[in-house]
């Protein structure tokens, strides 16, 4: 367990409350006051912190956030609470004093990176924000850093947390909430970690997730519109001024120079004082030679072959994956490694050529060569490349596309739209199935979706809400292509990538995960 390296007290909380303008008022039993120092105990310190009030414990701290049911306090003060923070008063469910503060969010952030002793002071952080390739480049940056500090850098990614360098286990949200975040970084220095990797969303900033943190080294990738529903950004303005925060929130940046409205990264950059980096795919089929630090091309006598250059100097490298977006996140990630200290072709940077990332361009082949691809692909600008990627890899076969795709309930509403026309022009048959529907019906959903392709007769659609049944289908139909006519079948299952769960009605229902089912169809060992 992580140890506490600089305990917290109430008046040292109190006044690091005040010094960033957060603190209202304490609230106690026999006063309202803006003065810790003089209430009981003032000095004593904190043992534990948590937003859970199952956990707390003789003298915890308590933060009151999200949906929180004032209920949830009753018989709180048997249990030992002595200090809660919220934004509003609780004094009628807990003798506990109250800090009561402007954003309960940025209050968590700041204690509990003091509780946790500063760990964030002992790494080398680094923060990657995008739409699209967040996860990957995560998993590659952690790979170089990893190889050059032997084995000393640790990685927090929407799969899986890493805080010894060797021992992967599944993560909950993108970005975590920022007690867990600071816990985690206590345990990787603890470990010895030297370097970590993190996933920063859009929402974090949104809600003050990472408040306080500032990267040695902030990547920004590209923007597309997502996540855009009155429960998350209600606009793409909004979700991309919360994304530009990075950049504010970061001592360098690497950017990527194909991104759109990258002028308004590179002006955020200039007023914060903040280097930029970049990096761009080049394209010798179509002249596209985006000027960047650090450019990776494709290799043409390998699918999976790319070159990266830098200062005059060139590298061959080969993925383990396919996708020249792949190669774009490489790029990404050698790059973020040169910023964070790795000379620019050190063998550390071969380490990319092995990371498999769960869920993300995992390919199988029967026996038979039925080709299916996972992958965690479900937006727009995700599902193009994924589609665009399969074009360039076995356009000369003339593939038959299918596409098997659901999108998400009461959010990210554009993601109907955007993955049918992501995959238009190039899938042949669409299979519309559940996907984390929530609250709303799945069939509804899918209908959706299936009104965004054009009655054209040039595309086949199908509405199997059944995720499984969806996946059985299309494989089935795919090898009867294939007998009828020969030709050769490509079926993509996106959007879920590596989850094993579906949420329905609020609720996480076991889903088995679409590589189990795809295996199983195609008669593969389970991995």
């Amino acid at each position: 367990m992580p140890t506490t390296t600089s305990p917290l007290s109430l008046a040292s909380a109190a006044k690091l409350l005040e010094d960033h303008h957060l603190l209202r008022e304490i609230i106690t039993p026999e006063r309202w006051t803006l003065d810790a120092t003089h209430l009981p105990d003032a000095d004593r310190p904190i043992p534990a912190i948590t937003y859970d009030t199952r956990q707390v414990r003789e003298g915890s701290l308590l933060f009151v956030k999200g949906r929180f049911k004032p209920e949830f306090l009753d018989g709180i003060d048997e249990r030992g609470l002595a200090v809660y923070v919220a934004e509003e008063d609780h004094s009628d469910r807990t003798k506990a004093v109250g800090l009561i503060v402007e954003n309960v969010h940025k209050a968590m952030s700041l204690l509990s990176a003091e509780f946790y002793g500063r760990p964030q002071d002992e790494l080398t952080l680094v923060g990657i924000t995008g739409t699209k390739g967040k996860t990957t480049t995560d998993y590659l940056t952690h790979a170089i850093l990893n190889a050059y500090s032997d084995g000393h850098a640790a990685m927090m990614s929407s799969i899986a947390v890493c805080l010894d360098g060797r021992t992967f286990s599944p993560s909950k949200l993108t970005t975590p909430e920022p007690l867990d975040a600071f816990r985690m970084m206590r345990e990787a220095v603890d470990n010895g970690m030297r370097y970590l990797v993190m996933e920063v969303s859009s929402q974090a900033y949104k809600i003050q997730r990472v408040y306080g943190l500032t990267f040695d080294v902030g990547a920004f990738l590209n923007i597309s519109p997502d996540h855009i529903s009155p429960i998350e950004h209600p606009t793409f303005e909004d979700y991309f001024h919360c994304k530009r925060q990075i950049i504010a929130n970061s001592r360098a940046m690497v950017i990527g120079a194909d991104s759109a409205h990258v002028g308004l990264l590179f002006e955020d950059a200039a007023a914060h004082d903040v280097p930029v980096t970049t990096f761009a795919l080049h394209d010798p089929s179509d002249g596209h030679h985006t000027p960047a630090d650090v450019v990776v091309a494709a290799d043409p006598s390998l699918k999976t072959g790319f070159v990266v250059a830098c200062d005059g100097k060139a590298l061959p490298y080969e993925l383990d994956m396919l996708g020249e977006f792949n190669f774009l996140n490489a790029a990404a990630a050698i790059t973020i490694a040169m910023k964070a200290g790795v000379p620019f072709g050190d063998e550390a940077m071969a380490a990319v050529e092995t990371v498999h990332v769960p869920g993300r361009m995992e390919r199988f082949i029967a026996s038979d060569g039925m080709h299916v691809y996972v992958d965690f692909a479900h937006n727009y600008l995700s599902t193009k490349a994924l589609v665009d990627e399969m074009i360039r890899v076995y356009g000369e076969r003339d593939p038959r596309i299918t596409l098997v795709s659901g999108t998400t309930g009461g959010k990210a509403i554009d993601r109907r739209e955007g993955i049918v026309k992501g995959a238009l022009g190039h899938a042949e048959s669409f299979i519309f199935t559940l996907d984390d529907p929530n609250f709303e019906d799945p069939r509804k959903i899918c209908e959706e979706m299936a009104s965004f392709v054009p009655d054209d007769g040039r595309q086949r659609v199908n509405i199997i809400v059944d995720r499984e049944q969806a996946i059985v289908t299309a494989i089935r139909e795919a090898r009867e292509s294939t007998d009828r006519d020969g030709r050769f079948n490509i079926v993509l299952v996106i959007g879920k990538g590596h989850e094993t769960r579906n949420i329905i009605n609020g609720k996480a229902v076991d889903w088995p995960g679409d590589a189990t089912i795809v295996r199983r169809e195609l008669g593969l060992a389970a991995a």
